[in-house]
């Protein structure tokens, strides 16, 4: 089987989303042993910015008609639908910046959304297909906090893979994951251990639940 993995986050060390992740693929491979897991980072390598408004416009010339470029963005959406359709299950690990999503995470999703099999009007193919989306968040933003409802990716990213593709979105969220190197967070720093391992608890009880559930899927 093949488990996708996207990373978003620009830090390779210390991310917060990256470890979840890691947790979550970890916790899969337990289960399934011997998978592949196919890799996207998009915080390392960001997709081209003017990739999708190139892809749009080529969805209205006739193949042999488009541009080099145009062609070139074309292939590039149909790779990446490639890799998240072929995909058994996938996670995606998303910081929260500016409340909301990186702009290398629209793009990506931008894209996919112009490969006819994730077209927000195509039939959902791969509804059911089970997505552990994990979203780390550097300050509080729950009930009470200053920052209550500042979150806008989280909806967001439920929203295209639940609503739009249909996929089974499973939530795994940290929370105040900057405490350790923001100064002034110096005070919550005890708080923030707990949001920290509930996430790490989660990620692995969902991991084990969605493939013991892949796994009977497949028999």
């Amino acid at each position: 089987m093949v488990l996708f993995r996207l990373d978003a986050s620009i830090r390779q060390e210390g991310s917060v989303s990256r470890e979840v992740a890691d947790t979550v693929q970890a916790s899969w491979l337990d289960s399934h042993p011997g998978d592949t897991v196919l890799r996207r980072d998009l915080g390392a390598a960001p997709l081209p910015a003017t990739a999708w408004a190139t892809a749009v416009s080529a969805a209205y010339v006739d193949a042999a008609l488009r541009t080099p470029e145009q062609a070139a963005a074309v292939e590039l959406a149909t790779e990446l639908a490639d890799e998240l359709t072929s995909a058994d299950a996938a996670i995606i690990a998303v910081p929260l910046y500016n409340f909301g999503i990186a702009a290398h995470v629209k793009a990506w999703i931008d894209l996919l959304i112009t490969d006819a099999r994730l077209a927000s009007s195509a039939p959902q193919t791969y509804a059911g297909k089970p997505v552990v989306l994990v979203i780390a968040r550097g300050g509080g933003y729950g009930a009470g906090t200053p920052r209550e409802g500042w979150d806008h990716a989280t909806s967001y990213l439920q929203r295209i893979f639940g609503d739009v593709w249909g996929m089974d979105v499973h939530l795994v969220e940290a929370e105040l994951t900057l405490a350790d190197v923001v100064p002034a967070m110096e005070a919550l720093r005890p708080l923030a251990a707990q949001p920290r391992a509930h996430a790490h608890d989660t990620a692995k009880a969902v991991a084990t639940l969605l493939a013991a559930q892949v796994r009977r899927n497949a028999a």
